[in-house]
């Protein structure tokens, strides 16, 4: 069983070849590990006009299902929250448009990228 250190360094390893693929794609990343009290965007990025909340998921075998099918809507409710936060304490006006993105890492290492993802929901 995985510690609470362990699990976190795990999913830096994994938010880091996210960032890695993402910068491959020509995304400018603005930060990472957003942090505000409605909760925590992995990666925060610019892709041309649209400011971009990334959430990356990593699992290590199919047991619990695939990455993806973990940003349940509970959790797009929290991204979009500290979405909303950090437009506010950025300075972003509401007509810079946003999209967010989930990033799934499988066992292998095999990314898969969903723009897009889901729409923003308060």
């Amino acid at each position: 069983m995985q510690t609470e250190r362990s699990t976190w360094e795990t999913g830096q390893k994994y938010e880091a070849l996210a960032v890695d693929y993402l910068e491959g794609k020509g995304y400018d990343i603005l930060e990472r590990n957003y942090r505000c009290p409605y909760g925590e965007i992995d990666v925060i990025a610019k892709f041309g006009e649209y400011l971009v909340f990334v959430e990356v998921k990593y699992r290590g075998s199919s047991v619990w299902g695939i990455p993806e099918e973990a940003v349940d809507r509970r959790k797009q409710r929290r991204i979009s929250r500290a979405a909303l936060s950090y437009y506010g304490r950025n300075g972003y006006a509401q007509e810079v448009p946003c999209r967010f993105d989930v990033i799934g890492v499988d066992g292998g290492g095999q990314i898969s990228h969903i723009e897009n993802a889901f729409d923003y929901c308060g």
